[in-house]
């Protein structure tokens, strides 16, 4: 249940980016930029918090496994590999959405 939360709780916070952002045109000259900067920095530094947590998660499970079946410890590798690039899309992705909205 809280993992739904959080998830929710996350997604709304990287649309933030967009649903904040303002164009040049319809904004008030001096300010109307400042936000689009805070979104963009609270939306990399949630998204980057997140990735650290899950791929430290998977690192540990993924050691915890190789320690316990030693004979599996390629595969567990492996898996473990894939997961982790897997787990680091989701800051670059994160990193692309703000770099399109920030011009």
């Amino acid at each position: 249940m809280t993992k739904r939360v959080l998830m929710l709780i996350a997604l709304a916070l990287l649309a933030s980016t967009v649903m904040m952002a303002q164009t040049p045109e319809s904004a008030a000259a001096a300010g109307s930029k400042q936000w689009l900067w805070i979104s963009a920095g609270f939306s990399m530094a949630i998204a980057s918090s997140l990735c650290g947590l899950a791929q430290g998660k998977a690192i540990a499970s993924a050691v915890e496994g190789m320690a316990r079946n030693p004979g599996a410890a390629k595969s567990i590798q492996l898996a473990m590999l894939i997961g982790l690039a897997f787990i680091e899309s989701l800051s670059l992705y994160t990193l692309l959405v703000v770099f399109v909205f920030m011009k």
